[in-house]
């Protein structure tokens, strides 16, 4: 690896010779611009606007372009002569945890190398203090005319360095939050919990970029003079318009895509993580019953009393059957009169009720 900076942490009054190199690297197809008509290289030149020519590499310098236009010129003596002592050297400032840091903060990785044979012991004393205290280093450099704040961390046997942004670079995220209020329900979570679960997890090292492989299948079908395979247009999404439904279609399809057979509740749309939710429905109300009815119902309790009587009198013998009307006859009058004396005397004779008198 070719190193990009060389220079030194310091660690107190422990000097440690480094070399940083790019811990990262880009994999990506990279194009050029060319004429459309004729295939030719389009390049950028680099010209003088006063002479009206183009310049090389070794005659560009840097300059400040004040309010007024006015271009004052930056040598890079004048930028190492400046009094900071993070011009050539990582200066650790404080040991922290790992998760003081905001990921927001997180820039470019480097490795850090020890330089030279001398470097060894002091770099191997604070990969091991890093390692046993579970702590990250902040530290203050200056790389590329500017000076930056930057994370120590131990990978394998290295020592990484993270540039991290200065806090002030953080945009607040004012008005990206939904402007909205939306409740969202104890269910609603479950299942989003569930589709979790389902997903778990997996192992970065097994991550690819599928589209720069399909860049570089298409190319190479190109350079041999073949159409390149197209890929059908994936289908348009559909509107979510309920929420439920569509995490637990997708905690389903979570499910079959790992070969796992979907519970028999998910399977017939029954929500998963909950219980359905059952609704008591209240009764109807009895109507009430007027005179008319009631009597209808008496008459309707005499005919049947008296069919059911008929049909036991026409299964008794004829002696028997003469003997039952005889008694039945006798027992009617008897009744008949005694109703007839208790209405009597329940019935006392009505008193006249005076009339009043007009004047």
């Amino acid at each position: 690896m070719r190193s990009i900076w060389n220079g030194a942490i310091s660690f107190g009054l422990v000097s440690i010779p480094i070399k940083l190199v790019n811990a990262t690297e880009s994999h990506s197809v990279s194009f050029r611009q060319i004429h459309t008509e004729d295939g030719g290289r389009i390049r950028y030149r680099k010209v003088c606007e006063l002479e009206d020519r183009e310049v090389a590499q070794a005659e560009i310098g840097k300059a400040y372009e004040d309010a007024d236009g006015t271009m004052i010129p930056i040598t890079d003596e004048d930028l190492a002569q400046l009094p900071i002592p993070t011009a050539k050297t990582i200066e650790i400032v404080a040991f922290v945890l790992a998760d003081r840091i905001d990921p927001l903060q997180m820039d470019a990785a480097y490795y850090l190398s020890a330089n030279g044979v001398p470097a060894a012991k002091p770099y191997t004393l604070l990969r091991e203090a890093l390692k046993r205290s579970q702590k990250v280093a902040i530290a203050k450099y200056a790389l590329r005319g500017r000076e930056r704040l930057g994370m120590l961390r131990v990978v394998d046997d290295v020592i990484a360095m993270h540039g991290l942004l200065w806090p002030d670079e953080i945009r607040v995220p004012e008005g990206v939050a939904p402007d909205t209020n939306v409740t969202v329900r104890d269910k609603e979570l479950d299942l989003a919990d569930a589709l979790m679960d389902t997903l778990g997890e997996v192992d970065l090292a097994d991550l690819h970029d599928d589209y720069r492989e399909a860049v570089e299948e298409m190319i190479t079908a190109k350079a041999s003079g073949e159409h390149p395979a197209t890929s059908p247009s994936p289908a348009p999404g559909a509107k979510v318009l309920d929420l439920m439904a569509a995490l637990e279609k997708s905690v389903r399809e979570a499910k079959e895509s790992r070969g796992e057979e979907p519970d028999a509740k998910e399977s017939d749309g029954t929500e998963t993580g909950a219980k359905a939710e059952v609704r008591r429905i209240s009764p109807r109300a009895t109507p009430k019953q007027t005179p008319g009815k009631k009597s209808t119902s008496t008459a309707t309790k005499k005919t049947t009393t008296a069919k059911k009587s008929q049909s036991q009198r026409q299964s008794e013998s004829p002696a028997s059957a003469s003997a039952s009307a005889k008694k039945s006859t006798r027992t009617t009058k008897k009744t008949t009169a005694t109703k007839s004396t208790t209405t009597a005397k329940k019935s006392p004779a009505k008193k006249a009720t005076p009339r009043k008198r007009t004047a």
